[in-house]
């Protein structure tokens, strides 16, 4: 039997077990592998962490998109920053009332190996008349952008380390206020509370958006295969409220069959335990 194994922490290893790596290769960015097993089926590594596999890849791809929807459903333009491996594109795609959608992803080949070996995400994307593709950096991109041209910004983006790190920055998230409409919405990454260097990671996205939105909250969900298991996203507008303006009811005319969100457990979603509430507020 073949192990995946990768660093939690220091002191902290998660391993998964597997058939066969069905694909490896170093691309100008990153290094990607793909494996295949029984209890994940495919899942793909970026320099050895785990980004997506087919049995839990429904949460975070559901969690990071439909928050936001259910908060303005008149959302009509997504920018998707990252999302390689084309779930948080699915997602968004689903909305029949969605006009356009762009997706900007640094590392094409990341996209096109899911399309070959995770068509589960990244299947009938490319083919979908909405949908742009942009293979570059997203903060060249962003700057590029016109004032007021979105009304969602989601970043889907790796932890904020090499290709990522930029994606984490102060100036990033000034530009997507600036690319935003009025009523505009952004959801990032916000890492995990758990242990010490996601942490610190989550403490200083949160600090930087607070410091440029004037409405920002984080919400939490349950990720299997990421450290620790509890993780988080973050929502920041300048006019709504995820929890003072969910509209649940209109949520539900979209008929959307999801297999983890709805619109109760959006609402807890943004009940945070106690030591998150906690750090949050001495990262401020």
């Amino acid at each position: 039997m073949n192990w995946y194994t990768e660093s939690w922490s220091d002191e902290c290893k998660f391993s998964i077990a597997y058939d066969e790596k069905i694909n490896s290769e170093k691309t100008p960015f990153q290094q990607i592998d793909f494996y295949k097993g029984k209890e994940f089926g495919t899942f793909f590594t970026l320099d050895g962490l785990m980004m997506v596999n087919e049995k839990d890849e429904f949460i975070y791809h559901e969690m990071i998109v439909h928050p936001a929807f259910a908060t303005n459903p008149n959302i009509k333009r997504v920018l998707i920053i990252g999302g390689g491996d084309g779930g948080t594109a699915r997602e968004v795609l689903r909305y029949k009332s969605v006009e356009e959608v762009v997706m900007v992803e640094i590392d094409e080949r990341i996209f096109r190996l899911c399309q070959k070996y995770l068509p589960v995400t990244a299947g009938g994307i490319e083919e979908e008349p909405r949908m742009t593709l942009k293979f570059e950096d997203g903060l060249a991109y962003v700057k590029k952008a016109p004032d007021a041209s979105f009304d969602l910004i989601l970043v889907d983006s790796t932890d904020p380390i090499s290709v990522g790190e930029g994606l984490f920055t102060i100036e990033f998230y000034q530009e997507c206020y600036r690319v935003l409409r009025n009523d505009g919405i952004l959801i990032n990454q916000h890492e995990s509370p758990y242990f010490t260097e996601y942490a610190e990671n989550m403490k200083r996205a949160h600090k930087k958006i607070k410091h440029i939105f004037p409405i920002t909250h984080v919400y939490q969900y349950h990720m299997p295969t990421y450290p620790s298991g509890h993780w988080l996203f973050g929502f920041a507008s300048k006019v709504y409220d995820p929890l003072l303006d969910l509209h649940a009811e209109d949520w539900k005319k979209f008929k959307i069959q999801t297999k983890y969100y709805n619109t109760e457990l959006h609402r807890g979603a943004f009940c945070l335990p106690n030591y998150v509430r906690e750090a949050l507020v001495d990262g401020e």
